[in-house]
C-alpha cells in the first residue's frame, strides 16, 4: 500500500517526489522546476506523459504539495526510528545496500533496476560512506583549525578585556597617587605662606601695640596737666594766686610732643604674599618634579622586561610575564618603545646603561612588525660581548673603538636633516652618526636582556 502511494507522488520527470507541484488541464502534475526545464527547448509546450496542450498557466497543485511534504516527513520519522537497524527502501521495502551516485541517495537492488536509475552509476553502501566520512574529515580539518584558531583569539581577546580592567584601576590609582603628593605639596605650601602671613602679622601687631601703649602713656601724663591747670582757671583769685608758681612750673615742665609718625612697614605686605602666588608656587613645584623626553610604552613591551612604575626604566627577567597579546606587543624581540613618535623636528634624550652588559639602543619605524625575532628597519648603538656596534638591517654594521665604557648615552634625533647621533654626554664626544632620509615616524627604543636596569634620564 505504501509502495503504490508513494509511486504516485513521483513526479514523471525527475522520478522523485514532487517539489513545489503544478497541476496541468490535462490532470498530470510535475515537479515546477522540472517542468519549466522541459518546456526551455521545445517549440511548443506539450504535457511530458500524454503530449496535449495544456490550456492556461500551470497551477500550483497545493493539495499534491501538502501530500508530498506530509511523506517526507513519515519518511524522516522512519529514518530516525531505523537509525539502529538496517534501513530498507521506502519504495521497495528493501534493504538499502547501494549507493546512486547519479541521484546521491541510498538504493535497493530493485531501485537499481528500475527505469528511475537507468544508465546511472552505484557504489556500495558502506564503500560510500567510507568515502564520504574521508571527504568530510578532509573538509572538517581546516574547520576545526579556524575554530581552534578563533577559540583561541577569544581566550586572548577575553585576557585583553580583563587586562584592560586591571589597566585602568592600576593607572587611576597611579594618577591618584601622583595627585596627593601634589596636593600634600600643595597643602604644605599652603600652610607654610599662611604662618608666614600670621608670623609677620604678629610681629605688626605687637609693633604697634607697643607704640600705642606709649602714646597712652604721654596722652595720660599731658592729660593730668591739663586738667590740673584748668582746675586752677576755675578756682578763686586767691588760690589761682596761691598756686600760680608751682601750676606755672608744671606747664612748662610738661614737654610738648610732636605729632606721633609711623615708620613705612607696619602694614602687612599684602604684596609680598599674594604677589604672582601661583607662579612662584608653580616655580618651585618644578624642583619635585621631572621631565623626561621619551616614556616607555608597557603595551608594547616583550613579555621578559618589566617597566618601572614611572615609565622610565627597563629591567630583564629570565622567567615571562604572563601578558596579553596584543597587536604591539613584541612577542620575541626583546624590546620596549617609547609611546610617541617622531615625524619631524629634532628631539633628544639619554639612556643611562652603566649597570648593563648587554644592550641596544635606537630608534625604529613606527610600522615596523613586531611578531617574530627579526626586527627590520631601525637604527641603534649596540653593546654585546664587550663591543660596541653601529647598527642598522641593510645599511650599516660596523665595530666601534671607544676610548671607555659609556655610562650614559644620549640620542640626538634631527628627523627633517635625516640625523641620527649617539654620543656621551659626560665626555661630550660623538659615538657614531647615521644619515639617512626619514620617511616615516620613528619609535625609540630599548632592547635588553640581561638582568639590569636601564634608565632614561
Amino acid at each position: 500500500m505504501a509502495h503504490r502511494f508513494a509511486n504516485d507522488l513521483i513526479c514523471p520527470v525527475c522520478f522523485e517526489i514532487f517539489k513545489d507541484p503544478v497541476l496541468l488541464s490535462c490532470s498530470h502534475s510535475f515537479c515546477k522546476k522540472c517542468l519549466d526545464s522541459w518546456w526551455a527547448d521545445k517549440v511548443v509546450c506539450t504535457c511530458p506523459v500524454c503530449n496535449q496542450n495544456p490550456s492556461g498557466v500551470p497551477a500550483s497543485n497545493l493539495v499534491l504539495k501538502n501530500l508530498c511534504e506530509a511523506f517526507s516527513g513519515e519518511l524522516s520519522v522512519s529514518e530516525d526510528t531505523s537509525a539502529g537497524s538496517e534501513a530498507l527502501c521506502n519504495l521497495h521495502s528493501e534493504k538499502l545496500r547501494l549507493y546512486c551516485l547519479d541521484h546521491q541517495q541510498p538504493v535497493c537492488v530493485v531501485c537499481r533496476e528500475s527505469k528511475a536509475h537507468f544508465n546511472h552509476s552505484f557504489k556500495p553502501i558502506d564503500e560510500c560512506a567510507d568515502d564520504y566520512r574521508d571527504s568530510l574529515r578532509t573538509s572538517l580539518k581546516p574547520l576545526q583549525q579556524n575554530l581552534d584558531l578563533l577559540n583561541q583569539v577569544n581566550t586572548d581577546w577575553n585576557l585583553i578585556l580583563k587586562h584592560i580592567d586591571i589597566q585602568a584601576q592600576d593607572t587611576e590609582n597611579m594618577i591618584t597617587k601622583e595627585f596627593h603628593k601634589l596636593q600634600h605639596f600643595l597643602q604644605q605650601e599652603q600652610e607654610k605662606r599662611i604662618a608666614a602671613v600670621k608670623e609677620e602679622a604678629e610681629q605688626k601687631r605687637f609693633m604697634m601695640k607697643e607704640r600705642i601703649e606709649a602714646l597712652s602713656k604721654e596722652i595720660e601724663s599731658l592729660s593730668d596737666v591739663v586738667r590740673a591747670t584748668e582746675e586752677q582757671l576755675r578756682a578763686t583769685d586767691i588760690s589761682l594766686l596761691k598756686k600760680y608758681p608751682a601750676t606755672t612750673k608744671r606747664v612748662q615742665n610738661q614737654c610738648l610732643q610732636q605729632e606721633p609718625k609711623l615708620s613705612f612697614g607696619v602694614l602687612v605686605d599684602k604684596a609680598k604674599h599674594l604677589g604672582n602666588l601661583a607662579y612662584k608656587v608653580w616655580n618651585k613645584m618644578k624642583n619635585m618634579v621631572t621631565y623626561t623626553p621619551v616614556i616607555l610604552d608597557p603595551n608594547t613591551a616583550e613579555p621578559h622586561l618589566v617597566i618601572g612604575a614611572d615609565l622610565r626604566t627597563v629591567l630583564y627577567r629570565t622567567t615571562e610575564t604572563a601578558l596579553v597579546k596584543n597587536p604591539e606587543r613584541f612577542d620575541r624581540f626583546i624590546t620596549v618603545l617609547g609611546s610617541d613618535g617622531f615625524t619631524s623636528g629634532k628631539h633628544s634624550w639619554e639612556v643611562e646603561v652603566r649597570h648593563d652588559v648587554n644592550w641596544a639602543v635606537g630608534v625604529v619605524k613606527a610600522t615596523s612588525r613586531r611578531k617574530g625575532e627579526t626586527l627590520t628597519d631601525f637604527w641603534e648603538i649596540w653593546f654585546e660581548d664587550n663591543k660596541y656596534r653601529a647598527f642598522a638591517p641593510s645599511h650599516t654594521d660596523r665595530v666601534l673603538t671607544l676610548r671607555q665604557h659609556i655610562q650614559i648615552i644620549r640620542v640626538t634625533l634631527d628627523w627633517d636633516r635625516g640625523k641620527l647621533i649617539f654620543s656621551d654626554p659626560l665626555t661630550n664626544t660623538t659615538i657614531y652618526t647615521f644619515s639617512h632620509r626619514f620617511t616615516e615616524a620613528l619609535l625609540p627604543f630599548i632592547n635588553t636582556d640581561t638582568v639590569l636596569t636601564n634608565s632614561l634620564i
